[in-house]
């Protein structure tokens, strides 16, 4: 691989990274009401997700996904119904919160690292776009001559090197808002729109084609 391929699967990767998407929206709705470290617990979820497809994607598994109607069914259906559940819990919490004000307890709904972690996990491991993404990638930017292998999980670090960047950036944003993002209404609110684009995402990948 030269630099400049090096350098173009850079840019087409990053472009990717910061396209909105579940992962932005998801450090949008954890950081303001479970603190940074969740935030920070949803990306290392993100980068064990994107190891996973990319072990798939080297050892065939996703192009079996790809090429059958039926597991690509299965996949999408699931990642698009835990989208939709994230977006719906979001949506019922909005509006418990407009309801009874004197009922929000921020504090009994912060994330464990735990399960932020694993929040961030399900949401890019049942997205099967990231498997689709390598699929496409490695092909084009992995030396015919070299470890396909070995060239395979350096286009994986680097995309997740990228991920794990931007997104502990967006972090790091939102907790420096922190005092916005802790009234009640602002809660309400975050999670009004958090939950209305997950539903949204959750229906588009619903409808995706291979």
């Amino acid at each position: 691989m030269t630099l400049l391929e090096l350098g173009t699967f850079t840019l087409v990767a990053a472009l990717l990274v910061v396209s909105p998407g579940p992962n932005g929206v998801l450090i949008a709705k954890t950081v303001p009401t479970s603190g940074k470290a969740a935030g920070f617990a949803n990306v290392a979820g993100f980068f064990a997700a994107f190891y996973v497809h990319g072990l798939l994607s080297i050892l065939g598994i996703s192009i079996i996904l790809v090429q059958s109607a039926q597991l690509f069914f299965i996949v999408k259906m699931l990642g698009a119904a835990y989208l939709c559940y994230i977006g719906i819990k979001a949506l019922w919490q909005a509006w418990r919160g407009l309801a009874a004000p004197h009922s929000i307890t921020p504090a009994k709904r912060r994330r464990t690292l735990a399960k932020a972690g694993l929040e961030g996990f399900l949401t890019n491991a049942l997205n099967p776009k990231v498997s689709m993404f390598y699929l496409a990638a490695f092909p084009q930017f992995i030396p015919a001559s070299a470890d396909a292998t070995s060239w395979a999980f350096a286009l994986v670090a680097i995309h997740s090197l990228l991920n794990v960047l931007w997104f502990s950036a967006l972090v790091l944003l939102f907790s420096s808002m922190k005092s916005l993002g802790g009234s009640a209404s602002m809660q309400r609110w975050l999670k009004a729109v958090t939950g209305t684009v997950f539903v949204g995402f959750g229906l588009k990948l619903a409808t995706m084609r291979p």
